[in-house]
């Protein structure tokens, strides 16, 4: 026999059963680790941003939605207004064609568009619905002219007066901001320190509560005849309605706010030797403050349409003034040019009151329901 041989059969028989030693027990696998969470801010704010990859299919229907706007306005004619015709009518028809092009362009761009794309896409619906307002609308005056002129005006109207009466517009719009300012400032603190007021101290409540109540409800514009006979001028008339008609609902929602904070706030201050200087300004107002911007958003609106009505009666400039101008000639198209800067005005301060609401309570994101 051979060593080879030799070997061979000591193998086999060290590998018989009966040679073999117990079974090592199957060692467990480790398990994996868990993949990375992104824990960090940057990181998941940029995932919640994240745009869809691919075509942005809303973007090309609001293209096509624009192009057939400029298409409509350019190649259907206007219908014939005694010996004149809309002004800036070719203009209009080829602002929308590179408003067309321009959304073409985000759209099939897709998420390469960076933070133009994330603007337009939340608004995509809207730009598509925009175009077909805004089609019907030209066609119901400019091509129709089912709405009769000139009562109603097609939509290049509002182009002709901000290119022929932006001067006067503008500084109309410049005086409604100073006396916006101004009457909502004034009553939006004096508002505020009431309700501080009246939700922390007995007496004040006593007192000035009934007449919350009472007075409060009364419209601002209601007392019109009243503040131009008493006030020294028309504008402090205005400046006067503007802060009536904002002090009610800061005050009121101030209070609320401020009655409202629990008392176990209060005794763990106490407890820890706060005074009552600190117990007003560092646990009732903080815990208020959603109320407050509450009654700032409603205070807000409120003056907003006070301070129109107040133009119109009395003062000699601003919105309300342009507005009622606008009517007394007959020019309908500055009326509606009037109405749309209002909107897009009483729309950008509310924007900003929400910005700055931001700011101010971002500390309470975890405990506020926004």
């Amino acid at each position: 026999m051979t060593s080879a041989d030799h070997a061979l059969d000591v193998s086999g028989v060290l590998n018989a059963p009966e040679f073999r030693g117990p079974a090592a027990a199957p060692q467990p696998r480790a398990p994996r680790p868990p993949a990375p969470v992104a824990t960090d801010a940057a990181t998941v704010l940029a995932r919640r941003h994240a745009l869809p990859p691919g075509l942005w299919r809303t973007g090309v229907l609001a293209a096509a939605a624009w192009l057939a706007l400029g298409l409509l306005t350019l190649l259907w004619p206007n219908k014939p207004i005694g010996f004149s015709d809309w002004n800036f009518t070719e203009e209009f028809g080829y602002a929308t064609l590179v408003i067309a092009a321009g959304f073409l362009v985000i759209a099939l761009l897709g998420p390469r568009a960076g933070r133009v794309a994330r603007t337009l896409r939340p608004a995509g619906q809207w730009l598509v619905a925009s175009a077909l307002v805004l089609a019907l609308w030209e066609i119901a005056t400019a091509k129709l002219a089912v709405l009769p002129s000139p009562f109603f005006a097609p939509p290049q109207s509002l182009i002709d007066v901000l290119h022929e009466d932006w001067q006067r517009l503008g500084l109309s719009t410049a005086y409604s901001l100073r006396l916006l300012a101004n009457g909502f400032v004034i009553g939006a603190l004096i508002g505020f320190v009431t309700g501080v007021a009246v939700g922390w101290s007995r007496i004040a409540g006593y007192w000035v509560h009934p007449l919350l109540r009472f007075l409060g409800p009364v419209p601002a514009s209601a007392l019109l005849p009243l503040a131009f006979f008493f006030a020294p001028s028309s504008y402090v008339a205005a400046v006067f309605l503007v802060g009536l008609a904002t002090f009610f609902p800061v005050a009121v929602l101030t209070w609320s706010g401020v009655a409202s904070v629990g008392k176990s706030y209060y005794d763990v201050a106490r407890t820890l030797g706060a005074s009552e200087r600190f117990l007003v300004l560092r646990v009732a107002i903080p815990a208020a403050l959603p109320q407050v911007f509450v009654g700032l958003f409603m205070g807000l609106g409120a003056s907003f349409s006070v301070l129109i009505t107040a133009e119109m009666m009395g003062v000699k400039a601003g919105l309300g003034w342009y507005l009622q101008w606008a009517q007394g000639w007959a020019s309908y198209a500055n009326m509606y040019a009037a109405l749309l800067v209002m909107a897009a005005l009483c729309s950008g301060l509310i924007t900003l009151l929400f910005k700055v609401r931001d700011r101010v309570l971002s500390w309470q994101k975890g405990t506020v329901k926004w």
